[in-house]
């Protein structure tokens, strides 16, 4: 329905002025509609449920084209299972279990074809272990500790074979920098993050430079986005996720910065989907460093969830587990950033 406003407000009704409407009408092409609203491209498509247990605060990290789930907090008692998906056949396999202490809220990376684990919270402690995994043989080994402050809601990534743990919680907000070797199982601390310090907050890796979205310091959600170049050990301030310029490209920046989101690259894009901000969020946006820019798409067509894992397999983004209130959920769905959204019920 077209909608017609006078800007001086209610006016006796004349004929002249139906006729004036008509042709107001008529002349504009009934364009009016389309200008109020944005149109958001992107489906998504529900997958082969997670075989585990319906969980929050997982890990999860990729190796060739498998990907891992695990670890966690089913609402009772801390995780320490591992689950090989297939997207080829859509199966989930159990693999040896995380050792050391169950944990939930922990990191994970992958160097090579091995992936490494470690941080987390078990229900008392604040945890500050470390272990690799070989996928060849499916069998863990103890390495060095991480040698920061033990804490959980860190974020982890890998750039360059070498490893980075960042922010988290000890019982303080932080945001500093460590790097992991797995040639000499070392560690060496790195320059911390030029913002705000943060939990909660995720990492993805594009063109070889990490980036640092979201978080929660304080019961603020920081807006500042960085990107980490490890080459040379220097992190640049991209522009902020929130509406703060007059210019027109962050306009439509409403809900980017929060805490506990999912993240995962696909064709050198970045999508930070889900998480909390002061409420349960299923929104999703896409990142275009050649640009800095973000654009909304279709939100995750499934339950409002925080604390979810992801990861990319041939291309894809997938997304899987998390929590609602007392709700935790075991379904999974991956993302065609492309589509047009279709009806999935």
């Amino acid at each position: 329905m077209i909608k017609l406003k006078w800007s001086n407000g209610l006016v006796p009704f004349k004929p002249t002025m139906l006729l004036l409407a008509v042709l107001v009408v008529l002349g504009t092409g009934c364009t009016s509609t389309d200008e109020d609203s944005d149109d958001v491209t992107g489906d998504w498509l529900r997958g082969s449920d997670f075989e585990g247990v319906a969980r929050t605060e997982a890990i999860s990290f990729t190796i060739n084209d498998a990907a891992y789930v695990g670890s966690g907090f089913d609402g009772d008692e801390r995780l320490n299972d591992l689950w090989m998906f297939d997207a080829t056949t859509g199966t989930w396999t159990q693999q040896a279990d995380i050792p050391g202490n169950a944990r939930s809220a922990a990191i994970a990376f992958t160097l090579e074809e091995k992936a490494y684990v470690g941080t987390g919270y078990d229900g008392l402690d604040r945890m500050n272990d470390f272990y690799e995994y070989n996928a060849s043989t499916n069998s863990w080994a103890q390495k060095a500790n991480f040698p920061g402050s033990a804490r959980y809601d860190a974020c982890g990534f890998s750039v360059n074979n070498k490893g980075y743990i960042t922010c988290g919680f000890d019982g303080n907000y932080l945001k500093d920098l460590w790097e992991y070797d797995a040639t000499t199982d070392s560690w060496l601390q790195k320059a911390s993050l030029g913002g705000t310090k943060r939990s909660g907050a995720t990492a993805f890796v594009i063109d070889s430079k990490a980036y640092i979205a979201g978080g929660i310091n304080n019961g603020s959600y920081p807006d500042d986005f960085w990107m980490y170049d490890a080459g040379t050990n220097s992190w640049t301030q991209k522009r902020k996720i929130s509406n703060i310029s007059d210019d027109d490209y962050d306009d439509d920046y409403s809900d980017i910065a929060r805490t506990n989101a999912i993240s995962f690259v696909v064709n050198d894009k970045g999508y930070l989907a889900c998480g909390d901000r002061s409420g349960v969020l299923a929104t999703a946006w896409e990142y275009n460093p050649t640009d800095d820019t973000w654009i909304q798409k279709t939100a995750l067509e499934a339950s409002a969830r925080s604390g979810a894992v992801s990861f990319t397999v041939s291309n894809t983004g997938y997304i899987t587990t998390g929590n609602n209130s007392s709700y935790r959920f075991d379904d999974l769905w991956k993302f065609n950033a492309d589509a047009t959204q279709v009806d999935n019920n």
